[in-house]
């Protein structure tokens, strides 16, 4: 699965952990807040990105992290 930082302005709440489908919550020295981990597929990012939509927050960066995979 692919695994992805999602980076918003301002600190998040860790409680919001479980609607954001339980990824990582994360606040930066800057203020900002990183919600990370893996997603299914581009439907559930589109998801994701929508919550962010609702709750008001300013989406400051969406990064897709590349992991190396033992074969």
């Amino acid at each position: 699965m692919p695994m992805y930082e999602i980076r918003v302005k301002g600190h998040l709440d860790e409680r919001w952990s479980t609607w954001f489908d339980s990824l990582t919550i994360k606040h930066e020295a800057n203020g900002n807040t990183i919600i990370a981990g893996s997603v299914v597929d581009q439907s559930a990012l589109h998801s994701l990105l929508m919550k962010i939509h609702t709750l008001n927050l300013t989406l400051l960066t969406v990064s897709r992290i590349e992991t190396d995979v033992a074969c």
